[in-house]
């Protein structure tokens, strides 16, 4: 693929980024929860351009988080942005930045190697494009959810109403259920979406 193609690439997966994060697109009704889906530009990216598009894309998908959570706070936004504050005890900090940003741009690395390493087993590639929805998805999770808890487990049981010896279960909880709802849905659209769009983008210029 040439570079101008690449990068052109990129700027339309982090425009669908952004109409995901300003729509109800971004997530999908699951019944007692909702699955968001505005990683998954970040894994096709990762899966047709590679780590470094995928880590670029996955950035995006921070930033979008940094400014969601400053502009339309609610009350546990303090841990994906240090520019709110629910009171002085419940602020965001520069571990805010981390926990928006860092397992984001993750996504896009963890799921481009997913998927070169089941594509040397999956003539289809099905299973690779599978195992890279699958990996990106849970990715986000794990290290939202665990960053959550190592750098604002108090603040956050409060601002949840919970006691903080419980906190652990329920984040357990939401990987649990959550994490494996979403890693489902974006192993199915990663699979729906990535195979075309592998086929049009590996043809010649």
């Amino acid at each position: 693929m040439s570079k101008a193609k690449a990068l052109t690439l990129v700027g339309l997966l982090a425009a669908v980024e952004v109409v995901l994060t300003l729509t109800p697109l971004g997530f999908i009704p699951l019944g007692v929860t909702k699955a968001t889906t505005i990683h998954i530009p970040v894994i096709l990216g990762a899966v047709l351009l590679g780590p470094a598009a995928g880590a670029v894309l996955g950035g995006v998908f921070g930033v979008l988080s940094v400014l969601t959570n400053t502009f339309q706070p609610t009350v546990t936004s303090f841990v994906f942005t240090p520019f709110y504050a629910l009171t002085p005890d419940f602020s965001g900090n520069g571990w805010s930045l981390a926990v928006a940003i860092v397992p984001r741009v993750l996504i896009g690395v963890v799921s481009a190697y997913m998927f070169r390493a089941l594509a040397r087993f999956s003539k289809s590639g099905s299973a690779a494009l599978i195992g890279a929805g699958i990996a990106g998805s849970l990715t986000n999770t794990i290290l939202v959810m665990g960053g959550i808890y190592l750098f604002f487990g108090e603040s956050y049981a409060a601002a949840k109403g919970i006691a903080f010896s419980a906190l652990f279960g329920v984040i357990m909880g939401v990987i649990g259920i959550n994490g494996v709802l979403e890693a489902v849905v974006a192993a199915i659209l990663t699979l729906a979406l990535g195979r075309p769009l592998l086929k049009a983008f590996s043809r010649p210029s």
